[in-house]
């Protein structure tokens, strides 16, 4: 009986230290996966490759979701691989995000702006708000045909949540001299947040486009044309006269596999002929 009893116990132990441990070894195979991919496409392109990839993803024990946007620690992160980078390497930024804080997107676009080799941005499924403004600073933006760009309206915290800046404005004016201090007051800060998201992206294109042209753009993306969670097709971002193609290695697809999403408690994707398993669970091996 007692032999029993310690042979149910130690399963039970083997059984939660695998559950701890196994998410950590799974996420670092992920790991070691990704950057032997990242090596061949260097390889093969010549290019210094860095991913700036956000998904909802789990975490512990418990599968805890996690949502991931641009911060200050993924400005500091990019920036030092911008900087570790020769000067007559390419760079090719690989992005899938859904925007985040502007300080942080904006130090990265003017960091990549400054490199003096080709920079090349990456859009694989959709690069939104602070994701445009880095995609703005490359010299090619290469989207999947399906993939998308989003508006660039400066989002404003307020006391009834967070307002796009250029709605703040056109409520003050409609208003008049009946708005309130603190309407006027998040209108002029509306105000200065568009200005300066404009200038910002002006500098960004000027050597792409002339002057005028880049203006234009500059207030198409942010005077609030579009919903900021309006999704720019690559049409749309052309006859703005982005640098855009679709010329995307088919490596980044593969590399876009190795960064699954969190498991979700609702139906998934499925269809027939099923997609053929990701290389790196065939042992790691590329197909041939």
């Amino acid at each position: 009986m007692f032999q029993s009893i310690d042979i149910v116990s130690l399963l039970f132990w083997l059984l939660l230290l695998y559950a701890l441990i196994h998410p950590y070894m799974q996420m670092h195979g992920l790991r070691n996966a990704r950057l032997r991919l990242l090596r061949d496409i260097e390889r093969k392109y010549g290019w210094r490759v860095v991913t700036l990839i956000h998904r909802q993803e789990k975490v512990g024990f418990f599968g805890i979701p996690i949502y991931r946007y641009i911060d200050i620690e993924d400005s500091e992160a990019v920036l030092r691989a911008i900087r570790s980078t020769p000067p007559d390497t390419p760079i090719a930024l690989i992005l899938h995000t859904p925007g985040g804080l502007v300080l942080a997107a904006s130090q990265i676009a003017r960091a990549l702006k400054k490199h003096p080799s080709k920079k090349i941005v990456i859009v694989p499924h959709y690069a939104m708000s602070g994701g445009t403004l880095i995609a703005l600073a490359a010299d090619e933006i290469r989207m999947d045909p399906s993939a998308v760009l989003g508006p660039l309206d400066p989002q404003l915290q307020t006391p009834q949540g967070v307002l796009p800046a250029p709605s703040l404005i056109k409520v003050a004016r409609e208003k008049g001299e009946k708005a309130s201090d603190t309407t006027l007051v998040l209108a002029d800060v509306a105000e200065k947040a568009l200005r300066e998201i404009q200038d910002l992206i002006v500098e960004l294109l000027r050597d792409k486009m002339e002057e005028e042209k880049a203006r234009e753009a500059a207030k198409k993306l942010t005077e609030g044309h579009y919903t900021h969670d309006y999704p720019i097709t690559v049409e749309e971002a052309k006859e703005m006269g982005l640098p855009v193609s679709t010329d995307i290695p088919p490596e980044v697809y593969a590399l876009m596999e190795l960064y699954p999403q969190a498991i979700q408690q609702r139906p998934g994707v499925e269809y027939l002929p099923r997609p053929p398993i990701p290389y790196y669970h065939r042992g790691g091996g590329r197909e041939k």
